[in-house]
């Protein structure tokens, strides 16, 4: 699967690099797609956030189709516990289960937030297979 780079203009007016990463599952991949705002994201931790997803996910890898994480500095130049991860698993055939964490350090977000899409995840997919029961 070929990988293209975007690059898109947020309502700061300065230019961020969005990179699209593919995780394999069995049949299926599950395209991450990385995006930030008024924080500077490096290679790094991109690498981390692709870690913790495909550990947290991978079990669902065919139902997922795609995983988008934002970063924010949600207080810019004032500082404070204000780094902000917001995680959507978009899942097939439909629905998408939406995570938020906030945190000063921008690995330790990532992890909670990755943790709590996993569950979350199953928690949607067991209700599902209980309504298609009854």
């Amino acid at each position: 699967m070929q990988t293209r780079l975007r690059l898109y203009r947020p309502l700061g007016g300065r230019v961020v690099e969005a990179r699209p990463m593919v995780v394999t599952g069995k049949g299926n991949a599950m395209q991450i797609d990385i995006r930030a705002r008024r924080i500077e994201v490096g290679q790094a931790l991109r690498a981390h956030v692709d870690r913790r997803l495909r550990f947290a996910l991978s079990r669902f890898g065919e139902r997922i189709a795609k995983v988008t994480v934002r970063f924010q500095d949600a207080n810019g130049a004032r500082g404070g516990v204000d780094k902000q991860c917001h995680i959507d698993v978009a899942l097939r055939p439909e629905g998408n289960v939406i995570v938020e964490d906030i945190d000063a350090d921008l690995r330790v977000v990532v992890d909670r937030a990755a943790d709590r899409a996993s569950r979350a995840v199953e928690r949607d997919l067991q209700r599902r297979r209980q309504a298609e029961r009854l």
